[in-house]
């Protein structure tokens, strides 16, 4: 592997989670003028939307896990698309004890309206790149969530220790 500043960090700015959490805190902007301004929802509650756009009928573990998010940021999230009307709770046939979340379908009309706008965004994000970085760009996430799932398997192995 070739040496350069993020194999070799001298400072907070040569790292990589650094420069992936500068890339999200500068590209989020638009996205929550859109959702929050335009849609009345936050960035979370969108993420929530669009989880259950891809496929309905979640528990709300399920939907934290999908979502990457923990159980009270899903669940504050959840609670407040309810309560926008965006959102339905339904029980679970055969075991009533469970709730299953459903996209209303004013949650339908929403998801439906503000993905495409939330997609020209990432359009016009990657569109400083040539098409054969985008391919390069689009494994490299999988590839490193990977790793970071090793990583944190293996603990404290992997940090050094300095005394």
């Amino acid at each position: 592997m070739a040496t350069n500043r993020l194999t070799e960090p001298k400072t907070l700015d040569d790292m990589l989670l650094y420069v992936l959490w500068q890339l999200q805190a500068a590209a989020r902007g638009p996205v929550v003028r859109v959702c929050e301004a335009e849609f009345g929802i936050t960035r979370r509650e969108w993420r929530m939307l669009a989880q259950l756009g891809q496929g309905e009928g979640l528990a709300s573990s399920a939907l934290a896990e999908r979502a990457g998010l923990d159980r009270a940021q899903t669940s504050r999230a959840v609670g407040g698309l309810v309560g926008k009307r965006l959102l339905a709770r339904t029980p679970r046939p055969g075991d009533r004890r469970e709730v299953l979340l459903h996209l209303t379908d004013e949650g339908r009309a929403v998801y439906n309206a503000l993905l495409p706008r939330i997609a020209a965004i990432n359009r016009e994000l990657l569109s400083v790149l040539a098409p054969a970085e985008v391919e390069v760009l689009d494994g490299l996430p999988r590839r490193l969530n990977a790793q970071a799932l090793r990583v944190g398997a293996v603990g404290d192995d992997v940090v050094p220790k300095f005394e």
